[in-house]
């Protein structure tokens, strides 16, 4: 146990209690029945309206996907990282939006969870957890880099912030209930001065919100531009300490998304890999199918070696997020970076194993396509993945 904002807290992962093998292996048959079937009828019918269907997040909350990862003190179901994870790598070879609604609903109540009283988890995590409210990671700005090089400030004045400055590229910022927002006291720099925002999105004065969700992939994902000009926002909305905004944002959200995310990407690539052996058994050239061809088979090798070597990575980087293992961190960073350029190279072979059909939209290797780019920058770029890892190689972390 821990004393976190002046109450006690018991980590988050203490209350996970695994699943047994039978338990786990009819909730994986049942998530892939699920996948499988009304989730491809949904993306039909994301990719046709370029929105989610109303009631799909209803269904995603009844069904209880959205709190998998969450304890059962916070109305979750208590799954372990590692297991969860298993259950990502399925929810991830149905549509991105799908998989995003998965994703970021059960992990955000991480970085809140721990440095909130109990007055605020009953107000902010336990309806998110439990799919109530939906709550928006803001962390991104257009005019910064990543981490610490946030320039939207805050200037106290009693018990309100003044909320000044702009966020780009926030997933869910259009329809979200609440933005979990990083900004810095005016006068602040570097990583001191951070502090993490529970801001309302509920028509605040002087906040714009505009939806800017027109993307190459990911469609039916809101994403939003968010100004702000002396939005005012109570202090008792503050999650944790003045000082304490990135390690809210950073080591209680971003260490396991990324991981989260990098198990994307497998998902994404074992559905590439299946739609690719699908076509090369149907189609014929000369009298012969794709299968028959060396050429094919080589890629269809490639790409299965590929994608169980990531996997395995990922699934370490699980287990020391799981155990506190120090290496933790630069695990999640080497993870999601081996992930994301395995995916690059097995969507694009499967794109070319369907040669010119997979270029139509009516093949559904070309949706997987042009959704594979987003993990290159989703959690932060490989470019910075590398920096981390680089880092911690050099001075002997690793």
């Amino acid at each position: 146990m821990s004393q976190v904002a002046g109450t006690e807290y018991a980590e988050p992962e203490s209350a996970a209690s695994q699943l047994g093998d039978d338990e786990f292996a009819a909730l994986k048959r049942e998530v892939t029945e699920w996948v499988t079937g009304p989730g491809e009828d949904f993306a039909e019918r994301i990719e046709a309206d370029g929105a989610l269907p109303p009631e799909l997040f209803g269904e995603l909350r009844d069904r209880g996907y959205l709190s998998l990862a969450a304890p059962e003190r916070l109305g979750g179901r208590g799954i372990p990282f590692p297991q969860y994870l298993e259950l990502m790598e399925i929810f991830s070879r149905s549509h991105a939006s799908i998989r995003m609604l998965v994703h970021v609903i059960n992990g955000t109540w991480r970085a809140m969870d721990p440095y909130m009283t109990e007055e605020q988890r009953a107000e902010f995590v336990v309806p998110s957890v439990t799919g109530r409210k939906l709550v928006a990671f803001t962390l991104t700005e257009a005019t910064g880099g990543t981490g610490a090089d946030i320039h939207t400030t805050v200037r106290r004045e009693g018990d309100t912030y003044l909320l000044n400055g702009e966020k780009h590229l926030i997933t869910f910022g259009v329809k979200c209930d609440w933005w979990l927002l990083a900004a810095r006291l005016e006068g602040s720099s570097g990583k001191h001065g951070v502090v993490a925002l529970m801001v309302p999105n509920t028509g605040l004065p002087g906040a714009d919100v505009i939806d800017d969700s027109e993307t190459m992939g990911v469609h039916g994902t809101d994403h939003a531009i968010l100004r702000f000009h002396d939005t005012p926002v109570p202090v008792a909305n503050r999650v944790g300490e003045e000082d304490q905004g990135l390690e809210v944002m950073l080591g209680g959200f971003l260490l396991p998304s990324r991981v989260s995310v990098a198990m994307s990407c497998i998902g994404l690539a074992e559905r590439a890999q299946e739609l690719a052996v699908q076509y090369a058994q149907r189609r014929e050239t000369f009298g012969k199918k794709l299968a028959e061809r060396q050429a094919v088979q080589f890629l269809l090798a490639e790409n299965f070696a590929d994608i169980r070597a990531a996997r395995a990575l990922v699934l370490e980087a699980a287990r020391a997020y799981e155990n506190d293992d120090p290496e933790a961190g630069v695990l999640s960073s080497a993870s999601k970076m081996v992930a994301v350029d395995m995916l690059t190279r097995v969507t694009d072979k499967a794109l070319q194993i369907h040669g010119g059909q997979g270029y139509w939209k009516r093949n559904p290797i070309e949706r997987v396509y042009r959704d594979a780019r987003a993990q290159r920058f989703e959690e932060g770029t490989n470019e910075i993945q590398k920096l981390v890892v680089g880092r911690a190689v050099l001075t002997g972390q690793v």
